[in-house]
């Protein structure tokens, strides 16, 4: 990362997961005590109400309820964005009013999904969530999810909003992404784990991760270590974190669920079912090797 690279939100990002109580009800006081873990772990910033966060299946009311617990937890000092994706633009703007009342720095906004929007309209609809907020957007780029893109001349054209400065990176494109970090202001973030480093290297501002949930320090160490010149030891930390992220990413269970898996943090949400007794007992062994090995 160079000098001049965009952070608005920090470089260090977890995508929250959301607790839930035994009955399947929103755990505010451990939601508290998770993000005030988190931040001591070194997170810059929590992003809430994303996919990790169980956002299709939690309530308005309940990401309101999220955001207001989790900045009493964590002060005025931590970044904190909203997730206020939806197939509905108007709902959309609906959760960003609300959001933004509640006390986010940033809304994270997905591409609307299903449908299936042509660029013109995928355009028009983050435009219209950063003409009706005061404050700033994460675009999130997750084709895999929602079916389509943002296209690169779309970003190119959206750089243009002063309230769209950051993007949250899963479309494993690094060449569209080097194009359009070369050519904007945009804060590129990576949500794809096994990127984190390379993107970073690339001129991004750093990563939202989910992993960062049980490993918010070692998903960091190897930007420090990127920054303070030693490369050779930020590809050896990065590489420490490989079997973890692949277990937890790549295994075929969502995040939310392995993350769950690892932490007591409640149940996930139908349709979402729990991780097996032998995944469960297999991310264990790796989230104890990779602790072991970063004493």
């Amino acid at each position: 990362m160079t000098a001049t690279t965009p952070r608005p939100f920090g470089r260090a990002l977890c995508a929250m997961i959301t607790p839930f109580t035994a009955a399947g009800e929103l755990d505010l006081e451990t939601a508290r005590a998770h993000a005030s873990a988190l931040v001591a772990g070194g997170c810059d910033g929590l992003v809430l109400s994303g996919t990790t966060g169980e956002s299709p299946t939690t309530a308005d009311g309940e990401k309101t309820a999220l955001l207001r617990a989790v900045r009493e937890a964590v002060g005025d000092g931590v970044a904190l964005l909203s997730g206020v994706g939806s197939a509905d633009t108007r709902h959309t703007l609906r959760l960003a009013r609300e959001a933004e009342d509640a006390g986010a720095d940033g809304l994270l906004v997905v591409t609307p999904y299903y449908s299936r929007p042509p660029q013109a309209a995928v355009e028009a609809h983050f435009l219209r969530v950063a003409e009706s907020s005061g404050i700033p957007l994460m675009l999130y780029d997750i084709p895999g999810r929602t079916g389509t893109r943002i296209g690169t001349e779309t970003l190119l054209r959206l750089a243009e909003h002063p309230r769209v400065v950051a993007v949250k990176d899963c479309a494993y494109d690094l060449l569209g992404s080097t194009k359009v970090m070369s050519r904007t202001s945009l804060a590129y973030y990576s949500g794809c784990e096994e990127l984190n480093l390379p993107l970073y290297a690339l001129g991004g501002a750093g990563f939202v991760s989910t992993v960062a949930n049980v490993a918010p320090r070692q998903m960091r160490a190897p930007l420090d270590a990127f920054d303070a010149g030693r490369t050779d030891e930020a590809a050896r930390l990065n590489a420490l974190t490989v079997r973890l992220t692949e277990l937890m990413m790549a295994s075929g269970l969502p995040g939310t669920v392995t993350v769950k898996a690892l932490l007591a943090a409640g149940p996930v949400r139908e349709p979402l079912q729990p991780a097996g007794r032998g995944a469960a007992d297999g991310l264990r062994e790796a989230y104890e090797e990779l602790l072991a090995a970063t004493r």
